[in-house]
Order: structure tokens, then C-alpha cells, then sequence
């Protein structure tokens, strides 16, 4: 009964963050969801919104069956489904496999704008909005409807990376969403086995896109098989392995973003068109 009278919406969120990258395959989500685990650690109130309509990860990577949808309550809200403590919503938890979202992008936006205005999320301190690639409709709808505190550029340091990173940081530039800070993913290769170290995708790009346009490098996480074999389990790698190695890279990382975010004024975004 008591959560037929929540209020739903984002209106009790204190901060909206938007983890993003220009290109997939650099580890954006498997980034979002350790970072708001490592969120979470901090005794913070969490919440995790998959926003990739088309190719929803959150639900294989929380361990959340494929059975499991979320309750809806009042005729239109949705209870967000509770994994790891974190307070999550996903397209994945509204289809399934065999029924992918061939959608035109408005649409795509319109599904964007139904799961953060009609879900419970309470009141939360980060509400992490894990967004899709690229610069297109989906990260200009939560511009719109959203008052996002900033977002968070993930890139690894090769140079094809930090070309579609820059991207991102001018979208959200031309949005007014303030760039909180960079993570670089895959920095760093340590042999398992030998314990060399490689830095097979280059080495300095984080930290140089990072002082091109005056933010900060939150942090570099290694490429460690662990953090896949881990997210692919259901168990992401800080909830897998608290206190381990990787786990305190996540940490350094959530602290300097809530760090960025007490920095930050948050103004309502508004769209410039330039012709």
C-alpha cells in the first residue's frame, strides 16, 4: 500500500549523471554500474537507469533474471527492480530477447521519457543514467526532459576513442550538461601470469582529453578479464570483490565525481542550434 502513494518521477533525485562515451565497445555500462556500486558504498541512496533502448545490458550484468518485471502500481508507475542496492530500471526489464525495439528514435525517446517520469525512484542521492553511444535523439531527450548535474566521459586511450570522446564532451557542451569528469578504461594490461605490464590500447589519452577541455581524469582502469568475467556472471567486479584492487580504482573514481558534483551549479539545460 505504501507504494501506491510514492510519488513517481524524478522529483526527490538530488543529482541526475549521465555516463556516456562517443563509440560503444569501450565499457561505458560495464563503467556506469561499478561506479554507482562504488556509489553505493559510500552510504548513498543509488539509483541505475539503462538508458539504451535498443541494446539494454543492465539486467544481464545485475544478475536480474529474464523472467522478472518490474510491479506496476497506480495504473502507470513502476516499482524499480532492487539489485546489488541499487535501484534499477531497464528496457530489458520490459521485453525480452526475442523482441527487440525496431523503433524509429522518436519513439526510442518516448520509452527514455517513460522510465524516468513513471518510475518510483524515491528519493535517491545519484540517479546514474547509463546512456548509449553516440551523440543522436536519446542523449537530446534527456537534455530535454531531465535536469542532468553532468555527465561522465568514458574512453580508452586509443586515439580512434579519444577522436569519438571529443564528440560527446562538445554534445554535451552544446546542451549546457557540465563534463564532471573522464574515466579511462583499459588503461593499463597486467600479465596474470608473468606480471608485466602493457598499455596495449596507448597510454596518456585520458588524461590528455582531460586537460584539452579542462576537466578532470577521475580515474584509469586496467584491462583485467576479471571485470568482464565478473559482469557477465551478474556480480559486477565491486560487488564481487569489495575490497579488492579493482574495487578501489571504482571508489577513487565515485569520490571525485561526488566531489565534481558539489562543485557544480546545475542549471537548466537549454538546446543551442547553430546553423
Amino acid at each position: 500500500m505504501a507504494e501506491a502513494v510514492q510519488e513517481s518521477g524524478l522529483g526527490k533525485v538530488k543529482y541526475v549523471v549521465a555516463v556516456a562515451s562517443g563509440k560503444g565497445g569501450v565499457g561505458k555500462s560495464t563503467t556506469a554500474v561499478n561506479l554507482a556500486l562504488a556509489l553505493k558504498d559510500q552510504d548513498l541512496a543509488i539509483g541505475i537507469l539503462d538508458a539504451d533502448i535498443y541494446g539494454p545490458s543492465l539486467a544481464k550484468m545485475l544478475g536480474v533474471d529474464d523472467s522478472r518485471q518490474p510491479k506496476v502500481v497506480n495504473g502507470n508507475a513502476f516499482v524499480p527492480i532492487e539489485a546489488h542496492g541499487l535501484h534499477s530500471m531497464s528496457m530489458a526489464y520490459l521485453t525480452t530477447d526475442a523482441t527487440p525495439m525496431v523503433w524509429r528514435g522518436p519513439m526510442a525517446g518516448s520509452a527514455l521519457v517513460q522510465m524516468m517520469t513513471q518510475t518510483l525512484w524515491g528519493e535517491l542521492d545519484v540517479l546514474i543514467v547509463d546512456m548509449p553511444p553516440g551523440t543522436g535523439d536519446i542523449q537530446l531527450t534527456l537534455s530535454q526532459k531531465a535536469q542532468v548535474s553532468g555527465a561522465v566521459i568514458v574512453t580508452t586511450p586509443q586515439d580512434i576513442a579519444l577522436l569519438d570522446a571529443r564528440k560527446g564532451i562538445e554534445m554535451f557542451r552544446k546542451v549546457s550538461i557540465p563534463v564532471l569528469g573522464v574515466v579511462e578504461n583499459m588503461g593499463l594490461h597486467i600479465c596474470s601470469d608473468c606480471g608485466h605490464t602493457e598499455s596495449i590500447f596507448g597510454e596518456g589519452g585520458g588524461e590528455s582529453i582531460a586537460e584539452e577541455y579542462q576537466t578532470t581524469l577521475l580515474g584509469s582502469l586496467p584491462l583485467d578479464k576479471r571485470i568482464r568475467e565478473e559482469g557477465d556472471n551478474g556480480k559486477p567486479i565491486v560487488a564481487a570483490e569489495p575490497e579488492g584492487t579493482i574495487a578501489g580504482h571504482y571508489r577513487t573514481i565515485a569520490t571525485g565525481l561526488m566531489a565534481a558534483l558539489a562543485q557544480t551549479s546545475v542549471a537548466a539545460p537549454t538546446i543551442t542550434v547553430e546553423d
